[in-house]
């Protein structure tokens, strides 16, 4: 099993920071999942701080990552990557679950 690497609870160094957010579900409920934001430094601080402040889970794997910085916003993931994100969202599911206050998805069911 690969190792889908640590949960980050901290940004990184700003000068060596990297940051791709994923959604995993399209409306249709089809296909693979779609980067949605993706940045280096500033712009990465930017999505980890969004990231911290809604409480989804981060999850550090740099060869992963620069595999999906390559990939156009709002593009479904390579197939070259769809076994590592596979992997880390199996990881993030199985750690929801073993939440009960919280459901499947890391998604909390308050509206704001």
């Amino acid at each position: 099993m690969p190792d889908v690497g640590p949960t980050v609870t901290e940004k990184p160094a700003p000068e060596r920071c990297l940051a791709i957010a994923l959604e995993n579900v399209t409306p249709e409920g089809l296909g693979a999942p779609r980067v949605i934001a993706s940045g280096r430094g500033a712009v990465a601080e930017q999505i980890l701080q969004i990231a911290f402040e809604r409480g989804v889970k981060v999850r550090t794997d740099s060869d992963l990552a620069e595999i999906l910085a390559a990939v156009e916003v709002d593009s479904e993931i390579p197939l070259a990557a769809l076994a590592g994100v596979a992997e880390i969202l199996r990881y993030l599911y199985q750690t929801d679950a073993a939440q009960p206050d919280k459901p499947a998805g890391g998604q909390d069911t308050d509206a704001d």
